[in-house]
């Protein structure tokens, strides 16, 4: 059912800061930073080639990562992304497993432009899971 490793996502309390450190100090590939409203975050991808990093800001009052913040206030690694061939089928699959799917258990689109859902961390080893449809 799992494909390749998306992203691995990293909440960040300035993300203009983090985007510096990851372009001057490591000498990444930083793009342009990106509003997703619908998710209540500002996010920049890093490409490394054969993954990406994505830093993750709050956007309005309501985000989930100023949350995840509030008790990381230095930032820290926030989800795992990884792609499925058929997002709909993974979720019902998932669902009939027992694991439990966060929102409403329809996909949104994602920062690609692609659907996807997020999986409760404490059914996948305290990680929170994202799947985004390839």
């Amino acid at each position: 059912m799992l494909g390749r490793l998306n992203h691995v996502a990293i909440a960040v309390p300035d993300l203009a800061a983090a985007s510096v450190v990851y372009r001057d100090t490591l000498g990444a590939k930083v793009a342009m930073p990106q509003a997703l409203p619908e998710h209540g975050v500002t996010v920049v991808f890093i490409d490394l080639g054969n993954t990406k990093v994505e830093l993750l800001e709050p956007l309005g009052e309501n985000s989930p990562i100023a949350a995840f913040l509030e008790k990381n206030p230095s930032g820290g690694m926030h989800h795992v992304c990884y792609e499925v061939d058929d997002i709909l089928a993974a979720r019902d699959r998932l669902k009939a497993s027992g694991a439990r799917v966060l929102g409403d258990g329809n996909p949104k689109i994602g920062a690609h432009g692609k659907p996807v859902l997020f999986l409760h961390p404490k059914d996948f080893a305290g990680t929170l899971v994202e799947l985004e449809q390839a």
